[in-house]
């Protein structure tokens, strides 16, 4: 395998072996600490415009399997990780990893110390980063210039649909900014008819229609970003139930007057931490976000903390509530419908 490099904004620079897709390319290199669950790390739009760092040191193990991607094309800058596995073994197994980093274009360096770059990230924060094959090239203040820009617009698909349940009881609409495929998969297996808008729809719209309640997805990107989407949202929480996650949770706070600011390295991974504001027990949620809400809007209130560092993972609101961390992924002991079963209380609760 070919040498490259990953060379980081603040001049540290790191010699592993090139894997996939050929090519240099730049992003903001951050970390994930999950210890499985590659494939659906590779296809998280909420990972536009980074080169994602996996910390768990063996990837490629179960190979791809073309049904956990939920036909989402990668959306991620660059791919690293100590070792990938060229013989994965797995019943469902559709395929090598580095087929598929190949079809999809993902630059990936392999053979890295990956416990020393994410030490870096975790002593000085998230840092944008170079693949390349030649170091010497590299322009430190370009680097340092770049910023990921227009997320939403770039990975959200801009079409509307519908999703229909087999025993319908409620009618959703849903804000789609990105990540919204396993929130639409649990909606209708709760009796949702769900239709799904494009992110820059305007509230108007979906109050001229019959809905019972709107969701915004998550997505990736900077919250503050997006003023139009932060209006409109504000108007939906006006006359609607409305339920957000990710970005959705972010958008919210911003529409009610609430802050939000980045995080030194984010949270991504698998078993992060939350505590129930309502009775105090602890569970383990899924994760991606790199801004988090600073400032709490004076109509809020808290419902869930991350026990890690004290940041909001959720609030609630007169007739509304959002959450940080995605919606179905709890720790086994912990009742997953919980969620969607607030939701569909706000619409009205069983019909």
């Amino acid at each position: 395998m070919k040498k490259m490099y990953i060379v980081l904004e603040d001049g540290h620079v790191f010699e592993g072996k090139g894997y996939g897709a050929e090519g240099n390319v730049t992003g903001e290199l951050v970390f994930t600490t999950g210890v499985v669950g590659y494939i659906e790390t590779l296809t998280d739009a909420a990972y536009y415009g980074q080169i994602v760092l996996q910390t768990f040191p063996l990837i490629g193990n179960y190979g791809i399997i073309n049904e956990d991607t939920k036909g989402t094309k990668p959306v991620i800058k660059g791919y690293v990780a100590r070792e990938i596995c060229d013989m994965p073994s797995n019943f469902r197994c559709d395929g090598e990893i580095n087929d598929y980093l190949k079809e999809n274009g993902i630059v990936t360096v392999c053979d890295v110390d990956t416990r020393e770059l994410t030490k870096l990230i975790r002593e000085n924060g998230a840092m944008n980063a170079c693949i390349t094959d030649d170091p010497a090239s590299v322009d430190l203040d370009a680097l340092k210039a770049y910023e990921i820009k227009d997320a939403l617009a770039a990975v959200a698909s801009g079409k509307k649909g519908y999703f229909e349940a087999d025993d319908s009881k409620y009618s959703v609409a849903m804000l789609d900014c990105g990540a919204a495929a396993n929130a639409i998969e649990k909606l209708t297996e709760k009796g949702c008819n769900v239709t799904v808008f494009p992110y820059n729809t305007k509230a108007a719209e979906i109050l001229d229609g019959t809905f019972d309640g709107v969701v915004v997805s998550n997505g990736p990107g900077n919250p503050a970003e997006n003023a139009e989407l932060i209006a409109e949202v504000k108007e939906l929480m006006n006359n609607k139930p409305v339920f957000g996650f990710g970005l959705g949770h972010q958008v919210m706070a911003l529409a009610n007057g609430g802050q939000t600011q980045k995080m030194k390295f984010g949270h991504r991974g698998g078993s992060v931490p939350v505590r129930n504001a309502e009775d105090g027990k602890v569970f383990a949620t899924h994760q991606n976000h790199g801004y988090v809400v600073s400032e709490i809007p004076a109509n809020a209130k808290v419902i869930f903390t991350n026990v890690s560092d004290k940041t909001n993972e959720g609030l609630e609101y007169a007739n509304a509530f959002s959450i940080q961390f995605t919606p179905d992924c709890f720790s086994a002991s912990v009742d997953t419908d919980k969620i969607y079963d607030k939701f569909i209380s706000l619409m009205g609760g069983d019909k």
